[in-house]
Parts: structure tokens; C-alpha cells; sequence
């Protein structure tokens, strides 16, 4: 049995998108929200969603427009449940490094979550500061 660095199964990018506990956890408090709609097969973004993220600072309709799907959801390795994949998904990771809510970790996938992302992750999707057990 392979051991998963706790790193990676915290926070991590899958591709260019937010994987592991935290793309997990950001993708099911958009679900409960109503800003998206996800299941296993697919994720679309409500018009409630649309808002939410303009007021994040991601236009939805620039990075709409392109041969990549737009919102879709990605099984997650570690947590085996869905997180957010497609344009949107990096767009939710470039801004959240944007604003300073994560930094890359040198030489590997592993994200790290800082204690402003803690902050604007709590106050702004409703994820817990410091949730059980590992980070987020």
C-alpha cells in the first residue's frame, strides 16, 4: 500500500485546477450554495454562480469561449469524490493564487494554503478554517 503525502491529499493541483481536500471541499460548498450544480457526470454553472464569481473577480463570460470545457467535474484520487476541472476550475485556481490564498510548493503538486487563504476561503465559500484532522 502506497502511503499519499498528506500535502498532496491537502491541497494540491490536478493539471491546473484545485485537487485534494481543498478542490473537494471548494466544489461541494459551491454545489450547496446553489453557484453550481454537480454530479459525478457533470457540473454547470447556476446564474447565482455567475454572480458569486464576478464578485470573486473571475468574469465567467471571458473564460467561457474556448475548445476546452467549460465547467466539468474531475474524480478526485485522494477523496474520491468530484472537484472542479475545465476553464472554470482554472480560473478558481489562478485567482485564489492571485489573491495569495495559495502558493505552489517547489518540485511538486502539493498547494500550500495560507493563512489568508484560510481566512478567504472561510469567509468567502463557507469552507471551515481549521477543519479535523489534516488542513482542509
Amino acid at each position: 500500500m502506497t502511503r499519499i503525502s498528506p500535502a498532496l491529499r491537502e491541497a494540491r493541483t490536478c493539471y491546473d485546477h484545485l485537487a485534494g481536500r481543498l478542490g473537494v471541499a471548494l466544489a461541494e460548498a459551491l454545489a450547496a450554495r446553489g453557484d453550481i450544480l454537480l454530479s459525478a457526470e457533470t457540473a454547470e454553472l447556476t446564474e447565482q454562480g455567475r454572480t458569486t464569481l464576478t464578485a470573486f473577480g473571475i468574469p465567467p463570460d471571458p473564460i467561457h469561449p474556448t475548445k476546452r470545457p467549460f465547467c466539468r467535474p474531475c474524480q478526485d484520487w485522494t477523496e474520491r469524490r468530484p472537484h472542479l476541472a475545465g476553464a472554470l476550475g482554472a480560473a478558481l485556481c489562478a485567482r485564489c493564487a492571485e489573491l495569495g490564498w495559495i502558493r505552489r510548493t517547489p518540485n511538486t503538486r502539493a498547494l500550500e494554503i495560507t493563512p489568508k487563504g484560510r481566512r478567504g476561503f472561510a469567509e468567502t465559500f463557507g469552507l471551515p478554517e481549521t477543519p479535523p484532522k489534516l488542513l482542509i
